[in-house]
């Protein structure tokens, strides 16, 4: 859906995990592997998170082709639940469009709480998300909150207000807005610093 080419957002990502010297990282909503396997090229041991088990066969296949296993894990999961990993044991967490996949402030609240759990003190949450003034901001129907549903996809759009209901645990690094593809859309690169 979105190429084979390292996102924006991981290319910025990598420049903060290159400054604050971290290596260990989880990507959660990882698709079809194209960040995590970016990642692993410039040598950071990443673990790979997805709710498609045929998003993780793609990315296991790439693992083997590029001989990348001693970089990358993956696991099946669904970011609703509890994170599979121990208290303050991950450096940096990154995911790229999961925020405004279709999760309520709710969901996003409790995740974010996990994502607080488990890294380590002043580790990094770097997330992006569709903004408000994306193209497709109240385009389709409106399923709730700021969720709209378009051609069978949901998208949560975010205010700067609402990158801040998310900040409980956090001080915030970076808030800048990019934009992404052809149409293009519309995002915010949040870097959040664990307190």
């Amino acid at each position: 859906m979105f190429g084979l080419e390292p996102s924006t957002s991981a290319k910025k990502a990598l420049n903060f995990f290159k400054e604050k010297k971290i290596k260990n990282i989880i990507e959660l909503g990882a698709g079809l592997g194209r960040d995590s396997i970016f990642f692993a090229k410039n040598n950071i041991k990443i673990q790979a998170l997805d709710y498609s088990s045929s998003g993780i066969k793609i990315i296991n296949h790439k693992i083997k082709k590029d001989n990348l296993s001693n970089y990358i894990s993956t696991k099946l999961f669904d970011v609703r639940e509890k994170l599979p990993f121990k208290d303050k044991s991950i450096d940096a967490c990154y995911s790229h469009m999961l925020y405004c996949m279709a999760l309520t402030i709710a969901d996003l609240q409790k995740l974010n709480n996990e994502i607080h759990r488990v890294l380590k003190p002043n580790g990094l949450n770097i997330y992006t998300v569709r903004h408000t003034n994306d193209g497709d901001f109240k385009n389709g129907k409106h399923i709730g909150e700021d969720l709209y549903e378009n051609d069978g996809f949901i998208v949560h759009y975010f205010s700067e207000e609402k990158v801040n209901l998310l900040m409980n645990g956090f001080k915030n690094i970076t808030l800048e807005k990019f934009e992404e593809g052809t149409f293009p859309r519309k995002l915010f690169f949040v870097v959040n610093e664990k307190k």
